[in-house]
């Protein structure tokens, strides 16, 4: 059994809910009363209409009883722009600032006032609608973490534009597909950026997937809007004319500068619809194919202010620090829409966490004296192996609440998350989450919640969960099987974008009644819940079901590996075998007697039925810029599949070579 730590009196007396009992009796009043538990909290926010009394929420989440559909607010009505901006000067926080920017380089930083951004963002409004932009129609984002990314997201939803943001690491093709996918009218971009001391061009990157999306695909974007941000950067390396790498077309392509030089600083707002799209982001399907993930006004406004607020403890003077990039769910959700709801100020970062050394986030936690911190396990793993020194180095005490997003917290993470960069006074928030969900479903809550290391914990309010078997028996009490929900709370995405019948097919078909998320869960016998992995991720090795992240964490415990990634390969006789790739930390030397120990050590720590049949020494794994591990492409190296398909989405694609030659 897990050790169980419960918040300290440093979390808990700053927080707005400080005891267990407070949390049971708000989510209980949550399911019992949805209506009045989420009407008091939309009072908070404007609404140029109200919602029709009765009409708060309706659904159907079983297919047998027709079409798939939900419903938020019915009949309200608002601009979420407005309620970010318009609404926290209204209150007097004008002069308040909304992001701290912090550049790839150290000496690259600004700030901005929410009057600052408002006005930005009501000038870029004013451009893209004087260029012919309105509601409903699309606009593709491929940009830096740069102010001008929010900018072009909230003024997207000014004028009831639908963006769709597409992280500025995937390749042309990429690009391409998803643009001509959601028929986009406009894409804004930056000439290019720095991600450490590598060089991206994002203006070629666009011009080919520019060129691609009309020759491939038959789609023609109206306008590309170019932010220029490597006149101003300072530059990490030798940096020749720019303007040579890449293609400059009169016809389509616009500085955003002369976009908005002559447009005013008050744009009125379109007022939307509780319904009417949002952002639509793409995440990544089982057949290859992208899907469009659409999120709606009302409803994710709620939720994600609502999460924010609670599950980082959010104080009127607090520092914020999300690291994720806006490219992904985590950007959107809690770098952009959810604190500045809660009119928060936020740390806005472009680099990287190795850039110009291993301390760099440790850097920024002292520069900003940032109270909440919320990054992925990957990115601690990696620094972990640095060893202590970089952080102990900070100055780390006005942090209060440690976030962890993108995966499962392997134990080892957490503990050195929790005693070293918190100093064991910290709540870490370990939250479950998908592009789908648009906010946190399951997390610990500062102050409220006792934590297990590597415990998603408990449902945040609004959310009911149920664990099923492979038969769709709800399995009560502890027990291991699919993750579902048989009720919507209300950011739940509404649809796929232009295909209502696959979103009905992948998320509703197998557990009719149930939102089912494809991802595995158990429930201890103190009723916290873990979150396994994805059922793809899930071993069934001689009859015995165990979750890769499970053999990920036991390899991990050994002191001298600083990750490891298990996938599966097929076996004549087990039906399933593991194959572990394993990174050393700095200094070890590869060794047969550590393979021994590890496969010694699993089987002591899960059973002999998981003993891994191949461990393989690895100088890297194969990750997105973001830090997501595409297991895809290890278990196509475990069982010597050459056909790998697209690496162009990848940190690094030479490390995949590397591996295919080390393979035992």
């Amino acid at each position: 059994m897990s050790r169980v730590y419960q918040p300290t009196a440093h979390v808990v007396g700053k927080s707005r809910l400080p005891s267990f009992d407070k949390y049971k009796e708000m989510h209980k009043k949550s399911l019992e009363n949805p209506e009045e538990f989420w009407s008091e909290i939309a009072k908070e926010f404007f609404w140029q209409t109200p919602h029709q009394p009765g009409k708060f929420v309706s659904y159907n989440f079983d297919l047998t009883k027709g079409d798939i559909f939900v419903k938020w607010m019915e009949g309200a009505s608002t601009n979420i722009s407005v309620n970010l901006l318009d609404r926290n000067v209204e209150k007097g926080y004008g002069d308040k600032i909304a992001y701290y920017w912090e550049g790839n380089h150290p000496d690259d930083y600004s700030r901005i006032t929410y009057r600052k951004l408002k006005d930005l963002v009501c000038q870029f409004a004013n451009g893209l609608r004087s260029r012919g932009v309105r509601k409903g129609d699309r606009v593709a984002i491929y940009m830096p973490m740069i102010l001008e990314t929010v900018v072009c997201m909230l003024a997207c939803a000014r004028i009831g534009a639908i963006h769709s943001v597409v992280f500025a690491g995937f390749s042309s093709d990429s690009l391409a597909e998803r643009m001509s996918d959601c028929k986009a009218k406009v894409l804004v971009t930056a000439d290019g950026g720095w991600r450490g001391e590598k060089l991206l061009v994002l203006k070629k990157t666009c011009d080919e997937a520019l060129e691609k999306s009309l020759k491939k695909h038959n789609h023609k974007v109206e306008m590309c809007v170019v932010a220029s941000h490597l006149a101003k950067a300072t530059p990490c390396g030798k940096l020749d004319d720019v303007k040579s790498l890449y293609k400059w077309n009169d016809d389509i392509d616009v500085w955003w500068h002369d976009l908005i030089e002559d447009e005013s600083n008050h744009c009125t707002p379109e007022w939307m619809d509780a319904e009417d799209p949002l952002f639509m982001l793409y995440t990544s399907g089982s057949t290859g194919k992208p899907k469009g993930v659409l999120h709606t006004t009302a409803g994710y406004l709620l939720y994600a202010a609502t999460t924010f607020k609670y599950v980082f403890d959010y104080g009127e003077n607090d520092i914020y620090w999300c690291t994720a990039d806006v490219g992904w769910i985590t950007g959107h959700t809690y770098v952009v829409y959810a604190p500045l709801a809660n009119c928060a100020t936020s740390v806005m970062f472009e680099g990287t966490p190795f850039y110009p050394d291993y301390d760099r986030y440790w850097a920024v936690v002292q520069k900003y004296r940032v109270n909440q911190m919320y990054t992925a396990p990957t990115a601690l793993r990696s620094l972990m192996k640095f060893g202590d020194d970089y952080v102990s180095k900070h100055n780390m005490e006005s942090l209060r609440v440690l976030g962890s997003v993108g995966e499962p917290i392997n134990p080892e993470a957490w503990h050195w998350y929790y005693n070293l960069v918190g100093n064991g006074r910290c709540s870490i928030v370990d939250t479950f989450w998908q592009t789908e969900t648009g906010g946190h479903v399951l997390t610990s809550l500062p102050g409220a919640t006792p934590m297990k290391p590597g415990a998603a914990g408990f449902p945040f309010f609004g959310v009911e969960p149920s664990i099923l078997d492979e038969s769709g028996k709800i399995i009560e009490g502890p027990g291991e099987g699919y993750l579902v929900f048989s009720r919507p709370w209300p950011s739940i995405m509404r649809t796929l974008f232009g295909n209502h019948e696959r979103y009905e097919q992948v998320y509703f078909s197998k557990f009719p009644g149930y939102y089912c998320t494809g991802d595995g869960a158990r429930r201890d016998e103190d009723g916290f819940l873990w979150v396994t992995g994805r059922i793809d991720d899930m071993l069934n090795v001689s009859g015995h079901l165990m979750s890769t992240a499970e053999v990920e964490s036991v390899l991990t415990e050994d002191s001298r590996v600083s990750e490891a990634a298990v996938v599966s390969r097929p076996h004549p006789q087990k039906g399933e075998a593991l194959h572990c790739f394993v990174i050393l930390n700095d200094g070890v030397q590869q060794d047969p007697s550590i393979v021994d120990a590890l496969k010694k050590h699993v089987r002591a720590r899960i059973g002999a039925f998981a003993a891994p049949d191949v461990i393989q020494f690895a100088p890297g794994l194969p990750k997105t810029r973001s830090g997501k591990i595409m297991r895809r492409i290890l278990r196509k190296i475990a069982i010597g599949d050459t056909d790998i398909g697209d690496t162009s989405t990848l940190a690094d694609p030479s490390v995949v070579g590397e591996l295919f030659k080390g393979k035992p």
